[in-house]
């Protein structure tokens, strides 16, 4: 498989306008998300965690009671990939955007 591309600053711009609850936070998609409970987030993460599985793309992320906090880039290529936006994608699929 090959090494996926960094997109540049614009590109990462232009993306997050069709994605407007993310931001780009240290070089990385960031957004949080609230839950009723503990059991949703959860559930919500167990989902995510399969498809990032698909794709061999995982977030980094944490979980504290009703809140989830997810940060999205690429390490191996120094930054944020379309790897990146597609799992935003995905994840914004799951909560209604």
């Amino acid at each position: 498989m090959a090494r996926p591309t960094r997109l540049d600053e614009d590109s990462v711009a232009d993306a997050l306008r069709a994605l407007p609850h993310w931001a780009l936070v240290g070089g990385k998609l960031h957004r949080e998300l609230h839950f009723h409970d503990f059991a949703e987030a959860f559930g919500f993460m167990a989902r995510v965690a399969l498809v990032a599985e698909r794709m061999n793309h995982h977030p980094d992320w944490s979980n504290a009671w009703n809140r989830v906090v997810i940060d999205l880039v690429t390490h191996a290529a120094g930054g944020v990939t379309e790897l990146d936006l597609a799992l935003a994608r995905a994840i914004d699929g799951f909560v209604g955007a």
